[in-house]
């Protein structure tokens, strides 16, 4: 009598690849899903919502949402003070980023290799001190720094001012810094530009000791100076940083509300320190206008889109920036 033939069971090859093709789609599911699931219900959702009010002529505090076209933008665009808004917003994302990100990298070249030419490259005495101290603005809120150079820049009592009357300068005597029209967006930009110096001080010095020290040894040994091993050493070895450095120091510049709304809430003499941020909020809270609010909001974030690819898409064309920020010379 014949046995029955035994039924064949998996090897253990096909196991593997069963197993292996279910690792992968939960890998995709965990990885790119979920995130991108977050991603759309918190970024993309809002705003197509931000596009659709921005042609209606929604108040935000009722039902009703009359579609009106093309109507919102056409009136921003034939709107003197928004015009003003956005150019203001244009001014603080072409000067703050370059003016912080200038002084981040000249500060970071003295804390890593600007100290004494003899014995070993290093940076000043005591760096570690200086980064502490240069980081602690950027761990304080925005509003307390906005509410501290209020006081700072007060005509009557001002910190500023005193220091100045103090070296004799009597002309300063009750100069009003942010109701004046020539210098209340300068004192501004310093503002922001002190907030961030740190931070950006701190990330350049780890990118620039991530460079192989052995570069700057052989350049002290063929007679650079600090000035040219900065120049041809320190900068191109973390051009990749200080691009990403400068789209989200560029970002924060355009979406600067809540300095420039501790310092000029009513966006300064003559609205010279009025920015698009601040104008959406008066426009939708005070005016109770959402939907050109949204049109704001959104040529704020085509403004911010175009940044973006400029900073990147000019990148490529400099040296220093290829492949993501590998130097010719093989530095990152």
């Amino acid at each position: 009598m014949r046995s029955p033939t035994p039924t064949p069971t998996p090897g253990p090859a096909r196991t593997r690849g069963r197993r292996s093709g279910w690792d992968r789609r939960s890998l995709i599911l965990v990885f790119l899903g979920v995130p991108f699931a977050f991603y759309f219900l918190m970024v993309l959702y809002p705003f197509s919502q931000a596009v659709y009010y921005s042609v209606t002529g929604w108040s935000g505090f009722s039902p009703d949402q009359p579609f009106v076209g093309l109507a919102n933008y056409q009136r921003l665009f034939s709107d003197g003070t928004f015009l003003t808004a956005l150019g203001n917003s244009l001014l603080l994302l072409l000067v703050v980023p370059a003016v912080t990100l200038f002084l981040s990298f000249v500060l970071a070249v003295l804390v890593t290799f600007g100290g004494s030419t003899s014995g070993g490259v290093r940076g000043l005495r005591n760096s570690g001190f200086y980064r502490v101290v240069s980081f602690f603005p950027y761990v304080v809120p925005a509003i307390v720094i906005g509410i501290i150079f209020s006081q700072v820049f007060n005509p009557a009592n001002g910190l500023l001012n005193g220091f100045l009357l103090a070296l004799g300068l009597d002309g300063f005597r009750d100069f009003a810094w942010l109701g004046d029209p020539g210098t209340a967006m300068p004192a501004t930009m310093a503002v922001i530009v002190w907030a961030f110096v740190g931070f950006y001080l701190v990330l350049f010095v780890a990118a620039i000791r991530g460079i192989d020290p052995e570069l700057f040894e052989a350049a002290r040994l063929d007679g650079a100076g600090r000035f040219r091993s900065a120049v041809h050493i320190a900068a191109p070895g973390i051009a990749g940083g200080v691009r990403t450095a400068y789209v989200y120091m560029g970002i924060l510049a355009l979406d600067a509300f809540v300095y420039l709304q501790a310092l000029n809430p009513t966006g300064g003499p003559d609205n010279s320190t009025l920015v698009v941020t601040q104008q959406i909020f008066t426009t939708a809270f005070t005016r109770g206008q959402f939907g050109v609010a949204c049109a704001m909001g959104v040529v704020l974030a085509v403004v911010t889109l175009l940044f973006v690819g400029v900073v990147f898409g000019l990148s490529r064309f400099l040296p220093g920036f290829e492949r993501g920020g590998r130097t010719r010379g093989g530095l990152r």
